[in-house]
């Protein structure tokens, strides 16, 4: 597993000082903090939500957009024999000029969007803000970017797919499941810093490592902890509690523990709905693939789920 959140370590030192300050600011790029931006409902929490996090961490600061090739046009039939031939190579010309017309607007509109994101970052913030515009999935995007990469933040759009059902959104749930950086995902249109911190800790690995990981990083440093397992109160519960709360508070964390009665997907969104300030951490996928087939995800569930920022950590 990678050091979620410590930097990423620097070159060997170089013989020049113009090789040390190349080294320096890709060692400073290697360690970004990358907002990724849609315009949609949680872009302002998105924007917000990397800065707190950047400066929280050291790190610098990138904001990035991705812009899908569109759905193409629908193609023109062999029509020449009804219409004519000259009518038919109009209408090809037409939609060609239709097509980069739409490329064009894409352009600009991300363009635009970026701008005003950039407007909305501190001037504080701002010393070596970079702005991205890139083509393609939103996945193979980050994934490219992965390397320089410290944190993704994203957000999440839930739409409904029945009645009282939300489902999560696909690129969300194609970057938490393909990434290996840590993810913090928005759910709400506007981003408060978080007073504290929930585990959602189940005793497993990857639970385990999780905790290793905010152990490790300034993230959430000076925040008061919570670990909290979902489940029956059992003697091997409350050990496992213990045991990665010791972990935390010889890192320095103020943490309590809780069990709490009933499954995860109840139990934790319940109790966030109780703590609106603090930050939910989740391990990321901790069941194998084919289980997640046939059974789904509690990870995917706690992000569908949660109305909170979540952090989720591989």
């Amino acid at each position: 597993m990678t050091d979620t959140f410590a930097a990423h370590p620097s070159p060997a030192t170089p013989t020049t000082a113009a090789a040390a300050a190349a080294a320096a600011a890709a060692a400073a790029a290697a360690n970004t903090v990358y907002a990724c931006i849609d315009g949609l409902a949680p872009t302002h929490a998105v924007v917000d939500g990397a800065v707190w996090a950047a400066e929280r961490l050291g790190a610098p600061l990138a904001l990035l957009h991705t812009l899908q090739q569109p759905e193409p046009l629908p193609p023109v039939g062999d029509y020449s024999g009804v219409i004519g031939m000259g009518a038919q190579d109009l209408l090809l010309e037409r939609l060609n000029a239709l097509d980069e017309e739409r490329t064009q607007l894409a352009h600009e509109a991300a363009r635009r969007m970026l701008e005003a994101a950039r407007e909305r970052v501190p001037a504080a913030a701002a010393t070596g803000l970079r702005t991205l515009l890139h083509h393609g999935e939103l996945t193979d995007v980050l994934l490219e970017q992965e390397p320089q990469a410290r944190l993704f933040v994203l957000g999440s759009n839930h739409r409904p797919s029945a009645a009282r059902k939300l489902r999560l959104d696909y690129r969300v749930e194609g970057v938490v499941r393909n990434v290996r950086q840590p993810v913090m995902v928005m759910a709400r249109p506007e981003f408060t810093p978080p007073t504290g911190f929930v585990v959602a800790y189940d005793g497993s690995a990857t639970a385990h490592r999780a905790v290793q990981a905010v152990a490790r990083s300034p993230l959430l440093r000076g925040m008061p902890g919570l670990l909290a397992m979902a489940g029956e109160p059992t003697q091997q519960a409350h050990e496992c509690l213990q045991e990665a709360s010791a972990l935390l508070q010889a890192a320095g964390f103020s943490v309590d523990v809780r069990v709490i009665p009933g499954a995860p997907e109840e139990a934790i969104p319940g109790l966030m709905d109780e703590r609106p300030q603090d930050l939910l951490v989740l391990g990321a996928y901790g069941h194998s693939r084919i289980r997640q087939l046939i059974v789904g995800s509690t990870t995917t569930a706690l992000l569908r789920l949660s109305n909170v920022p979540v952090l989720v950590l591989r």
